[in-house]
């Protein structure tokens, strides 16, 4: 999704670096961290661009260097839904070569790849949103250039930098990269995978950095102190999150006055309800870990305080089911160690022996037959209480758990364990009891002026005194200037109320102090344009575009005719009729050019005639011809040099072009493949390589193409070159619309007029929604709507669109 919230992130400038040293838990060092180095890994160290580290040359295509499983997996327990990290590489890549540099993939799903294409001369970032969705982002640039370049990719949530040997080549705003990878995913480096997109070069210093500014570790000299956009998105994440339980509390508050009011009206005894039974004035019982009172309808808690635990020999105090203190329970010892009744453990003597504590002893089980596993041998571990194996990440929590109120179960590698969520904290050790800390009681809420703190289940909420309003979730004033006006903000400014005051902020697309407000146009208002509203430029005559930088060709355009004896000639910014060759302007100037007469070159030795030859002006030229009787050479001028009558050449800016001198006049041409010609030039040729190691393998595995043949795959344009395949996205036509949609099947997204139909949207952050209950939403943000449980709303700029999803309707 598209966010203008993230265009404004390029305003502003980098996030800070402490020092230029790289902490080791934010850095993955490719090349010593794979084992590289051995002739069967088809990568060979050589000479680098500096003698600080390692280098490789990669070369053939009988290679696979993959990161093992394990490995792999320390890779990506760094990246894993990180949204904020930079590429570093130093390479040396081979001309006309397209390769991956690495590749981060699982399945036909690319999370992350970067690739140099020597083809069309350009870099590619291939990887995945979050809408799960594939992208490419193309940089026209060469690498493969057979130099050293150093490249640094840095990306902050939507916000993308690349620099080449130190210099910002682009910065742009893309959708932000969904790095959730999955078990499985796999680390190539050098290649795509075991078939395609190989790299023929030297590669040194490649490396991940968990950062946003590690290209400040290849080029000290960029340092910046700035926040990033993902600092910025998630500041706008934390915001719907509390909006979200702000909606939530209000409505079980105006819930609760609706009863509280209809309860007034009669008398009732004050009960308190738990659980879903009721309790009695002045009435106790035991909640979990909780001695709990009714008072006054009011439920009062307090920890439990456990008795210590004075148990006879052969016993120890432990936890049991369904009480919250430890109780004297049998226990038996073995090799030194202590276990609980029904407690388990393997001992590994060439076979697996499993033993039960059973009556003070520690007895021998009957071995079971294992289940059946579906991962390979490397990915199973072995259990300390079953000899039965297990695969890595199997879900121990579903096998059953002991956790209760306000915790969850949580897999680790061997077993399950409790912990408490958000806003609670462990009555006892094991977190299997969890109470509610109340952030008003002990001072960690941020409540202000004129505002009381309201304790809620896991968090708090700060509601306003009687006769103050709301300036935001945390303070309160009692007169809001921006509502009644009484302020001196800039029209193009939006007013925030304060306590005793209020600010002003230029909206997004303006600049200044608040008081006053400039448009600001974020590409700048080129060739004497001026700015006059957001990104809105007035161009002078002669140009147009966003920023005035295209200028109107009134040539091609046909908003100027010249005459016949003139040729349009276009400036920046206006034109002129030229005086083809052969006349010149009498001094009487006229704009179309009919003030143009004709050259007499024989008469004025302008003429360009051999001596053997004799010359005859024509209208607007000559012609020179030869006597009768006479041979004459009939030798061409090209580009400054002689070129003789007959003679073929190459031209040297298109090596595929050819061109020839016939009788005075240059013709030039693509070059005829001739497959006959053994010396003919396979570049220019493809069809015309009739070797084996040329042919290309589909992506698939089934099909193999010949060298210049190309086909469409996954919506991306593919050719055979020398065996090498090269793949770039099919053009699509720009969308300048609010919202599109991209239709299964297809490879180009389409504008519709429909915000609920759509499924990529350019969001607006000054567009806001009222839900169901009048809070206030900002675009982009969703909720559960009031009073369901499966229906799904979005803001999308200033619309509310609800779904239900039907997958939760049948978990209910």
């Amino acid at each position: 999704m598209e966010l203008s919230f993230s265009a404004l992130c390029l305003l502003g400038c980098l996030g800070s670096v402490l020092g230029f040293g790289v902490d080791p838990s934010l850095q993955i060092d490719v090349l010593s961290e794979l084992p590289l180095g051995d002739p069967l890994t088809g990568a060979f160290q050589v000479q680098g661009l500096h003698n600080g580290s390692k280098a490789f040359f990669f070369q053939g295509t009988s290679r696979n260097v993959k990161a093992s499983p394990e490995k792999a997996e320390l890779f990506f327990q760094k990246l894993r839904n990180k949204h904020e990290f930079t590429i570093l590489v130093s390479l040396k890549q081979a001309r006309l070569n397209s390769g991956v540099i690495f590749s981060i993939h699982h399945l036909d799903h690319r999370y992350l790849e970067l690739e140099s294409s020597g083809h069309r001369n350009e870099i590619r970032l291939h990887y995945r949103s979050g809408t799960h969705r594939s992208h490419t982002e193309v940089f026209p640039y060469i690498l493969a250039d057979d130099k050293w370049h150093r490249l640094s990719l840095a990306i902050s949530a939507s916000h993308l930098i690349l620099h080449v040997d130190c210099n910002k080549i682009y910065e742009r705003v893309v959708e932000k990269p969904y790095m959730d990878l999955p078990v499985g995913t796999a680390f190539w480096l050098g290649q795509r995978n075991s078939a395609h997109g190989y790299f023929k070069g030297i590669m040194q210093d490649v490396q991940l950095l968990v950062m946003p500014q590690g290209y400040i570790s290849q080029c000290p000299d960029l340092n910046r102190t700035c926040p990033t956009c993902n600092d910025f998105h998630g500041l706008v994440q934390k915001i719907m999150e509390l909006q979200d339980i702000l909606a939530k509390t209000s409505a079980k508050l105006s819930r609760a006055e609706q009863r509280m009011t209809r309860l007034d009206q009669c008398y009732c005894e004050r009960t308190c309800t738990m659980k879903g039974a009721t309790y009695r004035e002045f009435e106790s019982w035991t909640d979990g870990c909780k001695n709990c009172t009714c008072m006054n309808g009011t439920i009062q808690c307090e920890a439990l305080v456990c008795p210590i635990s004075d148990c006879p020999p052969n016993s120890a105090p432990a936890y049991v089911d369904g009480k919250c203190c430890k109780e004297c329970q049998p226990i038996c010892v073995f090799e030194g160690k202590t276990y609980f009744e029904g407690e388990r453990e393997t001992i590994h003597s060439g076979d697996c022996i499993l033993f039960e504590c059973k009556d003070y002893k520690m007895q021998r089980v009957v071995k079971s037959n294992c289940a059946a596993l579906s991962c390979p041998e490397s990915q199973q571990i072995s259990l300390s209480n079953s000899c039965c194996k297990v695969c890595k990440g199997h879900n121990f929590c579903s096998e059953g758990h002991k956790c209760l109120e306000n915790s969850f179960c949580k897999n680790l590698e061997e077993k399950a364990v409790c912990s408490c969520r958000d806003g609670f904290r462990a009555l006892r050790e094991d977190n299997a009891y969890c109470e509610d800390v109340d952030e008003c009681a002990e001072g960690r809420h941020y409540c202000r002026e004129n505002t009381m703190c309201v304790n809620t289940p896991g968090s708090f909420m700060c509601i306003c005194k009687t006769g103050y309003i709301r300036i935001d979730d945390y303070s309160c004033t009692e007169h809001d200037e921006c509502l009644t006006n009484q302020h001196n903000c800039d029209e193009n400014a939006l007013c925030f109320n304060t306590v005793g005051g209020h600010n002003c902020i230029c909206k997004p697309g303006y600049t200044g102090n608040g008081t006053v407000c400039k448009a600001f146009c974020k590409d700048g208002c080129r060739n004497g344009g001026a700015c006059i509203a957001s990104n809105v430029c007035a161009c002078p005559q002669g140009f147009t575009g966003a920023s005035c930088e295209t200028d109107i060709d009134e040539c091609s355009d046909g908003f100027v005719q010249c005459d016949s004896r003139a040729t349009c000639i276009n400036l920046p910014g206006w034109y002129h009729c030229e005086c083809r060759d052969g006349y010149h302007d009498n001094g009487m100037f006229s704009p179309s050019g009919e003030s143009c007469e004709d050259i007499d070159e024989c008469a004025t030795g302008r003429h360009g005639c051999a001596n053997d030859t004799i010359c005859f002006n024509l209208d607007g030229g000559y012609d020179c011809r030869c006597p009768h009787g006479k041979n004459c050479t009939g030798d061409c001028v090209h580009e400054g040099k002689i070129k003789h009558n007959g003679q073929i050449w190459v031209l040297e800016n298109d090596r595929c072009s050819v061109c020839s001198c016939q009788t005075g006049y240059v013709m030039c041409r693509r070059m005829v493949c001739d497959c006959e010609n053994p010396t003919v030039d396979l570049f220019c040729c493809p069809e015309c390589d009739p070797r084996l190691s040329s042919q290309c393998l589909h992506q698939n595995g089934e099909i193999l193409y010949n060298s210049g043949d190309t086909w469409v795959q996954n919506c991306q344009q593919c050719r055979c070159l020398q065996g090498e395949v090269d793949c770039w996205p099919l053009p699509c036509p720009e969308t300048e619309c609010e919202f599109s949609v991209l239709p299964e099947n297809e490879c180009c997204p389409h504008c519709v007029t429909d915000p609920c139909q759509a499924d990529t949207i350019r969001n607006d952050i000054t567009k806001t929604c009222l839900d169901e209950t009048n809070v206030v939403r900002f675009t982009g943000s969703s909720w559960i709507k009031h009073g369901t449980e499966c229906t799904l709303c979005q803001c999308k700029n200033g619309h509310v669109c609800c779904s239900v999803d039907p997958q939760c309707l049948q978990e209910l």
